[in-house]
């Protein structure tokens, strides 16, 4: 971890064929095994450049401490798990060689079992007030049903997201460009703190290591890795959250995208996604739940408008209803020639309406009751 850079493919495939050991062995001895080399030029079309690798893995040697990291780590309170250990999320296995080769977490919350039943609220940093409502909405309601919500600790979108599952009863995961010792966005640290007591903080990244732009987004793929679907809730078209959402289509997730205004930049790449067929448009935590969930468990209630006194009538007696004026009284024939019934019906259909409040008898005959 301390050789290569997270999601290194060349030390992936390394580490899957001989195992850490044995990786790190080729590599102080500077010499990869040349059946390794064959293959996986054969895999990349071109021959690789092994000697510029191993002399980056190489440079990096002397400042290794396994010893030290794992005591700092202990001091402040922080974990390592790697491939086959009970916490180990086995989903992370998705990633085929850009897994990673081991996690540092620092909270109180079992990854793996966080992680059974979990969502990923991804978006802008410079989210609108629009954005961040939403975004803590969405948190709110995962968490009040028992889901976990993943993100990445930023500002806008993400922390709005964890700020909204922190008030709820679940826990919450943020996925950190850094290694967990650092606070990045500064701001967020006592976010972070929170986090850690109610949830876990994951970087693939050992400690002391900054932050920066590549790190960003090779940090996505494990967002969209350890969570059943991704929720995109503000998005431009270069944002962040649309490579999390690249991500979660090649893991074959399920993508969803909050709809916003037609005028917001920042709502661009959600319209794209939806427009697509790439995600799902989500207005609601129980939609994302019934997007992810469990087939005819975990169903959302289809949205209904109000519920009307008149909506129970049968369709003569909405006609009479409709016919009978709201000011001047109508007789019972105009009423029934107006609503295109017979007498007969019409004058059943009056008193009906009158026992239900509806209609009133007026000096002229029948006309709409005024409310009181």
């Amino acid at each position: 971890m301390r050789l290569a850079d997270a999601g290194d493919r060349v030390m992936g495939k390394l580490v899957a064929a001989y195992g850490p050991e044995g990786a790190l062995g080729q590599v102080r001895r500077g010499c990869l095994d040349p059946v390794f080399v064959e293959e996986l030029a054969a895999v990349k079309g071109r021959p690789l450049d092994v000697r510029r690798l191993l002399e980056a893995w190489r440079a990096r040697l002397p400042a290794t401490d396994p010893i030290a990291d794992l005591t700092e780590g202990e001091r402040l309170g922080a974990r390592l798990i790697v491939p086959g250990d009970l916490e180990w999320p086995t989903q992370l296995d998705d990633l085929g060689s850009e897994r990673p080769l081991g996690l540092w977490l620092h909270g109180d919350a079992d990854l793996r079992f966080s992680c059974l039943r979990s969502v990923a609220v991804v978006g802008s940093r410079a989210a609108t007030p629009y954005g961040a409502h939403v975004a803590a909405e969405f948190g709110a309601g995962l968490s009040e049903a028992g889901w976990t919500v993943i993100s990445g600790g930023a500002y806008g979108v993400d922390a709005a997201a964890h700020r909204g599952a922190l008030a709820g009863v679940a826990q919450t995961i943020a996925v950190l460009a850094c290694g967990t010792d650092i606070a990045y966005p500064a701001a967020n640290q006592d976010l972070f703190a929170a986090i850690r007591s109610r949830g876990v903080v994951v970087s693939e990244c050992p400690l002391g290591v900054r932050p920066t732009r590549l790190r960003f987004l090779v940090r996505n793929r494990v967002i969209a890795a350890l969570s059943r679907g991704t929720v995109v809730v503000e998005a431009a078209l270069r944002s962040g959250a649309l490579n999390t959402a690249g991500h979660a289509v090649t893991l074959r997730r399920h993508l969803a995208a909050v709809p916003g205004p037609v005028t917001s930049e920042n709502s661009v790449g959600c319209h794209r996604l939806i427009r697509r067929s790439e995600a799902v448009c989500v207005t609601s935590a129980r939609e994302v739940i019934e997007l992810v969930g469990a087939i005819g468990d975990d169903l959302a209630p289809e949205p209904r408008g109000p519920v009307l006194p008149r909506d129970a009538l049968d369709d003569e007696t909405r006609r009479v209803l409709e016919a009978v004026p709201a000011r001047a009284g109508s007789g019972p024939a105009t009423i029934a020639v107006a609503a295109g019934v017979d007498l007969l019906t019409a004058l059943s259909s009056l008193g009906a309406l009158a026992a239900a409040g509806f209609v009133e008898r007026a000096d002229q005959g029948w006309r709409l009751r005024r409310p009181k």
